[in-house]
């Protein structure tokens, strides 16, 4: 088959290229290098900077090809309340320009990376598919108008149209940048490092950590999968783990003693957020694979950035991300 993937050199991108170039489809890449290395793909795979917005661009990229995966986004939960017109503009107005360019052209099927952030504070919990969203940074109200947008177009004009609502993916690869880092490498670096660990709130807000591996499993299976046009599906791990918890376990896999702080000052996030699989399994046959300790222990054995001793931690008051790719 042949793909094109919005935001391929990022996180979650650059592991589904590299499957789907191994398994013998052939791939192309749109990436605007804003947070994506494309040196994490394999040579023969097709990369093109370029913004996602600009519709010509896309028209020669689509040519061919059967199922696109979009995954370009600004992804930073902080950042997104920072610089909200910069993330409606990117997300939204990203999302728009391509399904435009997909209607032009004639595409098969479009798959949206989604994010469990839509359903924001739930009572119920695991939390369905048919759970109500309930944004509550821009981040969120960001993909929840795209996957508005996705199922729209696609019904209107005929190509069918899949959103996964991924929860906190992690894994190797992962970028750690100097402020709002995703949870588990931040985490992970500062253990290494014999930093402190510090956690918004009293750090017992639960979330589900699902491992990359998992992710690219759901996301390759949902380009083939029958009956599911118009669907929205969770992705996870189906497990809840509370940030305390995944602190000690981390501390567990570097083998070092944890210095864990709290600051009550600042919000953790929703109480609980971790997803009910049901529907992943029916329609995509999708069943996790990697335990969370397996996950950790194969992020922290093959990622070089936790065994570097040249430089200092983290500072730890920048805290952390729990967005979509926030670990």
């Amino acid at each position: 088959m042949r793909f094109l993937i919005t935001g391929g050199a990022g996180f979650i991108g650059g592991h589904l290229a590299n499957h789907l170039h191994r398994e013998g489809h052939y791939v192309r890449v749109l990436d605007d290098m804003s947070s994506g290395d494309p040196s994490n793909l394999h040579p023969d795979i097709f990369v093109k900077r370029g913004d996602v917005r600009d519709v010509p661009n896309i028209w020669s990229l689509l040519q061919g090809v059967d199922v696109v995966y979009h995954l370009a986004a600004r992804v930073s939960v902080p950042a997104s309340i920072l610089y909200p017109r910069e993330y409606n503009d990117v997300n939204v107005g990203g999302t728009v320009a391509l399904l435009e360019a997909c209607r032009d052209v004639g595409v098969g099927r479009v798959i949206l990376a989604s994010s469990a952030t839509v359903y924001g504070q739930q009572a119920n919990q695991p939390v369905t598919e048919d759970a109500p969203s309930r944004p509550a940074v821009p981040y969120a109200v960001s993909k929840v108008a795209a996957e508005n947008y996705l199922f729209t177009m696609g019904q209107l004009v005929g190509f069918e149209t899949v959103s996964l609502r991924i929860f906190n993916a992690y894994g190797p690869g992962q970028p750690l940048p100097p402020s709002h880092a995703p949870v588990i490498p931040y985490i992970m670096q500062q253990v290494a490092q014999n930093a402190s660990v510090v956690v918004y709130g009293n750090g017992r807000q639960t979330r589900d950590f699902v491992y990359i591996e998992d992710v690219v499993d759901a996301l390759v299976a949902a380009a083939v999968a029958p009956h599911v046009d118009r669907e929205t599906i969770n992705v996870g791990s189906g497990k809840e783990t509370s940030i305390n918890e995944l602190v000690f376990l981390i501390g567990g896999v570097v083998g070092k003693k944890t210095n864990l702080l709290h600051n009550g000052e600042n919000s953790g996030g929703v109480d609980r957020l971790f997803a009910d699989l049901q529907k992943a399994e029916a329609l995509l046959d999708f069943r996790p694979k990697v335990s969370l300790k397996k996950g950790l222990q194969n992020l922290y054995q093959q990622d070089p950035i936790f065994h570097k001793n040249d430089g200092p931690a983290a500072s730890p008051l920048l805290g952390f991300s729990l967005g979509r790719n926030g670990g």
